[in-house]
C-alpha cells in the first residue's frame, strides 16, 4: 500500500508542479472520508461517544467510560499489559481525543465563550485550575461549554458503577498507552479525568510534533499555516514546562520533537533541551526540522535562508546539538563546511537524513564521525557523497540522486551491512556497476534497489569481479522492476552471492509514479520496457544457500514459470516459494481513463484447479506458496 500521507510542509501548502512538469496524470483525488470512533455497546442507551456537550461532568464521564469501556473490557487488562495490548488501543484514544472530543468540546483555536472560563478549564465538581493547564497554552486547553448547576445530573454520570473506566487503569499501563502517542494528544487526553493529571509528568517517552493539530489524523487534510505556526509554539512551550518541572529521577528514555524553523520556537526548544540534559538522564534525543515551505515551493533563496538559519541556530544552542542521537532535516542549502561543522558538534549522533539538503548544485559531501550508524539522504543536489570514516556506519540510503557518476564512494565503513538504493533513471545516466562502486566494502548483508518502474539501472556482472564484495550478501530485494520483462538477468546475483538465503523480487507498472506522458518520456530520455541482455557466465552452478524466492506481481505467464524453474533448477535447497498477486495502490484508482485502460488485468491464480495447475507447471507441490 503506498502512502498519501506527504510531508507536514506539504499538508501546509498544497504543492505547485515543478518546472517542467509532463502533463498530470491522474484526477484530484476525492477527499477521504472523515474517521469516526466506533461506536461502543452501552447499558446506558444512547451512543456513548456523542455524549450531551452542555455538561462538564458528564462530557468527562461518558467519553472516559467510553475509553476504558473499549481498553479495559474489550480487550481485558491481560491483553493490555503486553506491548501489543498497548498498540491497539493506540487509534481509538487518538481517534477519541482529536476527533470526538473537539467537536463537542472546543478544543484547540475556537473562540471561547464568556460563560466559559476564558482558557481555564474547570476541574470536575469544582472550579479549581487543573495543574496540567500549564503545559498546554490558552490557544490549545480543552475548553468545556457552559456548566451545568444540576447536581443529580452530575451525580448520576459519574456514578462509579457506569462512569470513569480508564482513570481506573493502574498509572503504568495508562504510561504505556500515552507514551504511544503523540505527546500534545497525550495531554489533551489527561485533561479528561482528574486521576490523569499527573502522568504528563510521569512519561519517560516524549514525542512534539508540530503536526499535532486536532484532526491531524485525517491524512485528507490541508492544514493552514497559521494552524501549524500555532501549535509549533504550543510544541516549544509544552517542551519547555514540561522538561523543566519533571522529576530528575525519571529518565527520558527518548525525546522526539518535530518543529518549525522559526527563531523564537526553536531557541525556546534549543535551550530547554539543553537544561534537561545537563540536569536529567537523558537516552534518545531526535530533532526533526522541517520549514515553513515545502520543497516544491522553495525558490533557491529559501534555501539558502533555510541554511543560514538553521546554522545560526545550531551556533546558539550547541549543548543541545552535542546530545541529540537523531537529526533529520528538510530544504536547506549549505555552505561547503556547514554538514561537517553540524557533525563535528553533534558528537553523539547516530542518525542522519537530509531532505532535499545540499552544499550547492553538483557539490561533494565529505562525511566522517565516530558515532554515526545510519545516513540517509532524500533527492539532494549533491554530485557525490563520499563517506571518508564512519566506523559505526552500519545503514545507508540513497534516494534519487542526480549525479550521472557513482553517487557514493565508501571509504572506511567496515560495519556497513544495508544499502538501499532508489533511483527514477533515465537513458543519459550511468548503469552502475557494483563491483566498483562497492569496491571498499565487502560487509553487505541486505541490499534493497528500488527501480521504480523505469530503466534497470545496475549492470550484471562477472561474478569473479562481484563475489569479493558480495561474499556476505544473505538479502536481496528487488523492487518496482517492470512488468513483463525478462528476469533471467536476476541470476547474477545469484551467482555472484554464495551466502543469499533470501530473494524477494517486486515485478509492478506502478503508474501513480511513473511519467505517462510521451512526448515528455522521450524529450527527457525516459527508456521503454527492453529486456537486459545477459547470459550465464557457469551455467551449471549450485547455489546451496538460497532457500526463499518472493515474487510479488506474480502472473503464470511462460517469462515466470520459465524463471522460477530456473531458480528451482540451481538453488538446491530452496525450502518456499512464496507467490503473491499485485500490490495494491489506493492512488492508481485515481489515475485517468487513458492510463486505466493500459492495465492488463491480473491473471494471479485464485481458485485450488489453477493453482494445482501451476504448481504442476513447475513441477513442485511441496514448496509453493500461494499467499494472495
Amino acid at each position: 500500500m503506498c502512502s498519501i500521507r506527504g510531508t507536514l510542509a506539504d499538508r501546509i501548502h498544497p504543492p505547485r508542479p515543478q518546472v517542467p512538469t509532463p502533463p498530470a496524470a491522474t484526477q484530484p483525488r476525492n477527499p477521504l472520508p472523515r474517521r469516526r470512533s466506533e461506536p461502543l455497546p452501552s447499558a446506558a442507551g444512547p451512543n456513548p461517544c456523542r455524549p450531551p456537550p452542555t455538561t462538564t461532568a458528564i462530557v468527562r464521564c461518558h467519553h472516559l467510560r467510553c475509553l476504558g469501556y473499549y481498553a479495559w473490557l474489550r480487550f481485558g487488562r491481560n491483553n493490555l499489559a503486553g506491548d501489543r495490548g498497548g498498540r491497539r488501543v493506540v487509534d481509538f484514544v487518538v481517534q477519541s481525543v482529536c476527533f470526538v472530543a473537539p467537536a463537542q468540546m472546543n478544543i484547540a483555536g475556537a473562540e471561547y465563550s464568556n460563560k466559559a472560563s476564558s482558557g481555564v478549564r474547570h476541574c470536575h465538581r469544582s472550579n479549581k485550575v487543573d495543574p496540567i493547564s500549564a503545559y498546554l497554552p490558552t490557544s490549545l486547553r480543552p475548553v468545556v461549554g457552559p456548566i451545568s448547576h444540576n447536581k443529580a445530573t452530575i451525580e448520576d454520570a459519574a456514578d462509579d458503577g457506569d462512569g470513569d473506566r480508564l482513570s481506573k487503569l493502574p498509572n503504568d499501563l495508562l504510561l504505556n498507552i500515552l507514551e504511544r502517542v503523540d505527546t500534545l494528544d497525550a495531554l489533551r487526553a489527561c485533561f479528561l479525568s482528574k486521576q490523569m493529571l499527573k502522568l504528563p509528568t510521569l512519561l519517560s517517552q516524549l514525542f512534539l510534533s508540530a503536526g499535532s493539530i486536532p484532526g491531524h489524523h485525517d491524512s485528507a487534510r490541508v492544514f493552514r499555516p497559521s494552524e501549524v505556526l500555532r501549535t509549533n509554539r504550543a510544541v516549544a512551550h509544552v517542551t519547555d514546562n514540561i522538561l523543566s518541572t519533571r522529576s530528575p529521577e525519571i529518565t527520558i528514555s527518548k525525546l522526539k520533537i518535530k518543529f518549525v524553523l522559526t527563531q523564537h520556537e526553536s531557541l525556546t526548544i534549543g535551550k530547554s533541551v539543553a537544561r534537561a540534559m545537563a540536569t536529567q538522564k537523558f537516552g534518545a534525543a531526535e530533532f526533526e526540522v522541517t520549514t515553513d515551505k515545502a520543497y516544491k515551493i522553495c525558490s533557491p533563496a529559501d534555501f539558502l535562508h533555510f541554511g543560514k538559519q538553521f546554522n545560526d541556530f545550531v551556533g546558539a544552542c550547541p549543548d543541545a546539538f552535542a546530545g541529540l542521537t537523531r537529526l533529520w532535516l528538510r530544504n536547506m542549502r549549505f555552505g561547503e563546511f556547514d554538514i561537517p561543522n553540524i557533525l563535528s558538534t553533534c558528537k553523539l549522533l547516530e542518525s542522519l537524513r537530509l531532505s532535499h539538503c545540499d552544499s550547492g548544485i553538483h557539490s561533494v559531501l565529505q562525511v566522517e564521525h565516530a558515532q554515526l550508524a545510519e545516513l540517509e539522504i532524500d533527492q539532494g543536489k549533491f554530485e557525490r557523497v563520499e563517506l571518508i570514516c564512519l566506523p559505526k556506519l552500519q545503514r545507508v540510503r540513497y534516494n534519487n540522486w542526480c549525479s550521472y557518476e557513482d553517487p557514493l564512494y565508501f571509504g572506511f565503513a567496515p560495519q556497513l551491512s544495508k544499502l538501499i538504493l532508489t533511483k527514477t533513471a533515465v537513458r543519459s545516466q550511468k548503469t552502475l556497476e557494483l563491483s566498483q562502486l562497492l569496491a571498499n566494502v565487502s560487509s553487505i548483508s541486505d541490499l534493497h534497489l528500488d527501480f521504480r518502474s523505469e530503466k534497470i539501472w545496475v549492470l550484471p556482472e562477472c561474478p569473479k569481479l562481484l563475489t569479493p564484495v558480495l561474499s556476505k550478501l544473505q538479502h536481496v530485494n528487488l523492487d518496482h522492476l517492470p512488468e513483463g520483462c525478462d528476469l533471467a538477468w536476476t541470476m547474477f546475483i545469484l551467482e555472484a552471492a554464495p551466502s543469499l538465503k533470501e530473494l524477494c523480487i517486486t515485478l509492478w507498472d506502478h503508474w501513480c509514479i511513473m511519467t505517462t506522458d510521451n512526448e515528455f518520456r522521450k524529450k527527457y530520455g525516459f527508456c521503454e520496457k527492453i529486456d537486459m541482455k545477459w547470459k550465464p557466465y557457469a551455467p551449471d552452478f549450485k547455489h546451496k544457500n538460497l532457500a526463499k524466492l518472493t515474487i510479488y506481481g506474480f502472473q503464470p505467464d511462460d517469462n515466470l514459470l520459465r524463471y522460477i524453474r530456473s531458480v528451482m533448477e540451481h538453488a538446491v535447497n530452496m525450502a518456499e516459494i512464496s507467490l503473491h498477486d499485485r500490490k495494491v495502490c489506493v492512488s492508481c484508482s485515481d489515475l485517468d481513463s487513458e492510463i486505466k485502460d493500459k492495465f492488463c488485468p491480473s491473471r494471479y491464480p485464485r481458485t485450488a484447479e489453477k493453482r494445482k495447475q501451476t504448481t504442476e507447471e513447475l513441477g513442485s507441490l511441496a514448496m509453493i506458496h500461494f499467499r494472495s
